[in-house]
């Protein structure tokens, strides 16, 4: 099979595409052959040979990727005949192996893809769907809320302003470049705002003075950085600012914004990280993951969210890589073989 495998730790152009043999399950595992892999920022941090948060750096040479649909083709010792040939989903969790025509995982970590679903959008919603699903069990929108959206045209962010329009909040979405401002006015925010340009929180407090607002209620926060801060800037008394990530300042040096002793409290604003440990307590269960990745493709399958979907050729994985690097993507990035 073709597989894109890493040799050293450094730049996209090390990710090469090869020909390797085809894995084996082994008991209680399938192997499937792969329709889509889904391509996480993350990813990028390993590849350079930063460590991911709970991630390790894999051993060398590796198979990147840890999200995979496609149909069950082989099934290891013990396992359910049930599962073969069926179309599923499944992250690998902390192994890798999901960038190649063929990847192996348990069985217990599989989704059956709902009807109306393609591998792709099966892909967006296991890994980023899931963070979503997490992320909003922190929220709880009502349609009195004006919630503001900075990466609007990211993967997670294109979820998030969806879900807010679905409750009926007034949506803000702050997104880079004229194309994906579009892509977010389409995806139905109330105000589409690019936020590489200067003087862009003018705009936002123009369009919330004409709703007689004091500010926005809730900030979704994956950026930090400067444009965190202005949009922290932009919440009214009582406002909540809920973070996800720090990608302005990128994986490898960024960090959560830091508020000066009092700031927040004196504003009457609650900040919080919601990843992790508070995400997992919130979501509950034996299996909080699984319990979040059901909920993220039960949402796509009754179409109340449908992730935006960048597709990239399996072979040409060093230049999604390079894309997400430089914020050129939008939705979620997915290699196909």
């Amino acid at each position: 099979m073709h597989a894109i495998r890493l040799h050293t730790f450094g730049p996209a152009e090390n990710l090469r595409h090869e020909t390797v043999e085809d894995p084996r399950p082994g008991p209680g595992e399938v192997r499937i052959a792969v329709a889509a892999a889904g391509v996480h920022l993350l990813d990028t941090a390993l590849r350079e040979g930063t460590p991911g948060g709970p991630l390790p750096l894999p051993e060398l040479p590796t198979v990147p990727g840890r999200e995979v649909a496609g149909t069950v083709e082989a099934l290891g010792e013990g396992t359910d005949p049930d599962w073969l040939g069926r179309r599923v989903v499944a992250h690998l969790g902390t192994a890798p192996g999901g960038y190649a025509e063929r990847a192996v995982v348990a069985a217990e970590r599989l989704h059956a893809i709902p009807e109306g679903l393609d591998a792709a959008q099966a892909v967006a919603m296991i890994g980023t769907g899931r963070t979503t699903m997490g992320i909003l069990l922190f929220a709880g929108l009502t349609a009195d809320d004006i919630a503001l959206v900075p990466a609007a045209a990211g993967g997670i962010g294109s979820l998030l302003v969806q879900h807010a329009r679905n409750t009926g909040a007034t949506v803000i979405g702050l997104a880079g470049g004229a194309a994906k401002v579009a892509r977010v006015r389409e995806l139905g925010a109330d105000l589409a705002v690019d936020y590489t340009h200067d003087g862009w929180p003018s705009l936002v407090r123009a369009f919330l003075d004409g709703r007689g607002a004091a500010g926005a209620t809730l900030v979704f926060d994956s950026v930090g950085g400067a444009p965190g801060r202005a949009a922290v800037d932009l919440l009214a008394k009582g406002g909540r600012h809920l973070v996800f990530g720090w990608s302005s300042g990128g994986l490898r040096t960024g960090g959560p914004l830091e508020f000066a002793e009092g700031e927040l409290a004196a504003r009457g604003i609650t900040s919080e990280q919601v990843l992790g440990p508070p995400m997992l307590a919130r979501a509950g269960g034996d299996n909080p993951l699984r319990t979040l990745e059901t909920a993220a493709l039960a949402e796509a399958a009754a179409g109340r969210l449908v992730p935006v979907v960048q597709r990239f050729p399996l072979a040409e994985a060093a230049a999604a890589h390079r894309a997400l690097e430089s914020r050129a993507t939008m939705g979620k990035v997915v290699l196909v073989p």
